[in-house]
């Protein structure tokens, strides 16, 4: 053997195999730590939303009505129906959860600010928006 070639065995006992490190796990971080989330929004469901757009519809459609909002908070729920897009809503729909162990979570509020109707029953409560004109006799 010459001096310029190493020997097999130098070679193997010089190189070891690599092998991936296992990552370590993070700790996790404190609760003081943590990023405050997002709040929570109110919100309507599908069938809480299908309850008020059958109504809208129906009142579109008799031409009573032209126009809606949706707005949701982290505190309520509000629906807001319009005579015309520029006014000031006619009607409000809404929900507050705070409120459903005490009066009911659901509430019609008139553009005026006196609530006609509240309770834990939406279709009960919009009920109210959807009275038929009776004829009296007299």
């Amino acid at each position: 053997m010459s001096d310029q070639e190493p020997s097999d065995a130098n070679q193997s006992a010089s190189v070891t195999p690599l092998r991936p490190r296992a990552a370590a796990p993070t700790p996790a971080p404190a609760p003081s730590q943590t990023a405050p989330s997002a709040p929570l929004v109110v919100s309507f469901d599908r069938a809480e939303l299908r309850e008020i757009l059958n109504l809208y519809g129906r009142k579109v459609a008799e031409g009573e009505w032209r126009d809606y909002a949706m707005d949701f908070t982290p505190t309520r729920a509000v629906f807001s129906i319009f005579r015309r897009a520029s006014e000031f809503p006619l009607y409000r729909i809404e929900k507050d959860p705070k409120l459903a162990r005490k009066q009911g979570a659901y509430s019609v509020v008139a553009a005026t600010g006196l609530i006609l109707r509240r309770g834990p029953d939406l279709a009960r409560v919009i009920a109210v928006l959807d009275r038929k004109v009776k004829l009296v006799a007299g």
